[in-house]
């Protein structure tokens, strides 16, 4: 018979090993309700699960879908896949009626090997070679003067080839279009350049940032545009061109497939995040009461709880 301190230690191990696995079999069936309830909307009416019904996958998202402004940034980005959009929405912020978008991308991936990544909203070319990023902010935090730094310099770090010359740098532009008053000293717009702070000239290296507040919806060309951006319907919004956009994307088969398919996608990552969340905390659950279960067992054969807290250390790297 092995001594109390070995007992103690296999019961231990025991008790961990076992809850542990309660934990993760808990798990496995949240993940196969989950994915039934993610697949269930998408069977087809012989529920054979077989190609995804656009009417199906429509009445799921439907309400989701009406209550949807361009504030949102998921739908913010689609409306600005028609260069139109993108082009209008410039030239109001920018008052340059005669802008013209060359080319743009949406949600443009700067990555870095060194430093923090960052996808940008949107990040457009005019005519005049000027970069312009244009970001969609609901949250505070998402819009601090450092964050619009960031991404200025992250649009410069990308644009010049080896061998060009620092000269050669376009002018470039952060616009954030906020929630509320991002700024906090009560204007519709801001605009935002260094300056030289001796002689208070504008410090003329082409970097410029804006901000937008959404909720300042005067009678203005960009206060109305503003109000255009929070209406949910597009038979409520005055520019032809946004209305337009977000009738197609709200009321016709073509919308409706492009934002189903945006919100599939929301829901398979959301469902992958919540299956990674379950397991760490079934794991931490599992570990604790396999903690807790040892400690009382330990009275068992006389055995210190501060020694199995000893023994957890050593071995629950081992178990995981």
């Amino acid at each position: 018979v092995p001594d109390d301190s070995v007992t103690a230690r296999y019961l231990y191990v025991f008790w961990v090993l076992k809850f542990q696995t309660i934990s993760r079999q808990n798990i496995c069936r949240q993940k196969k309700m989950l994915y039934n309830e993610g697949s269930s909307g998408a069977m087809g009416k012989n529920g054979t699960g077989g190609e995804k019904s656009l009417d199906v996958r429509y009445q799921r998202y439907r309400g989701i879908l009406c209550e949807l402004t361009m504030m949102s940034d998921m739908f913010m980005r689609n409306v600005l896949k028609d260069r139109d959009c993108t082009e209008h929405i410039l030239r109001v912020i920018l008052e340059d009626a005669g802008l013209r978008v060359l080319e743009q991308v949406i949600q443009k991936d700067y990555k870095s090997l060194q430093g923090r990544s960052a996808i940008l909203d949107c990040v457009a070319v005019d005519s005049s070679n000027r970069q312009i990023n244009i970001e969609v902010q609901q949250k505070t935090e998402g819009s601090s003067p450092k964050r619009a730094r960031y991404h200025s310099g992250l649009l410069d770090m990308n644009t010049l080839n080896p061998g060009q010359m620092f000269e050669e740098l376009p002018e470039t532009c952060v616009i954030f279009i906020t929630l509320g008053d991002g700024l906090g000293y009560g204007c519709p717009i801001y605009h935002i350049k260094r300056k030289i702070a001796e002689v208070n000239q504008d410090f003329q290296d082409g970097s410029y940032i804006i901000y937008v507040d959404s909720k300042n919806q005067e009678d203005t060309p960009l206060g109305r545009m503003m109000r255009d951006f929070h209406c949910s319907s597009a038979s409520e919004m005055q520019s032809e061109i946004l209305e337009k956009r977000v009738r197609e994307l709200k009321e016709t088969e073509k919308g409706a497939e492009i934002m189903c398919e945006e919100m599939d996608r929301i829901f398979r990552e959301g469902r992958k995040l919540g299956e990674k969340e379950g397991e760490r905390r079934g794991e931490r659950r599992g570990e604790k009461r396999g903690i807790a279960i040892g400690e009382m067992k330990t009275d068992i054969v006389g055995v210190k709880a501060e020694l199995v807290r000893k023994w957890l250390e050593n071995e629950v790297g081992v178990l995981k």
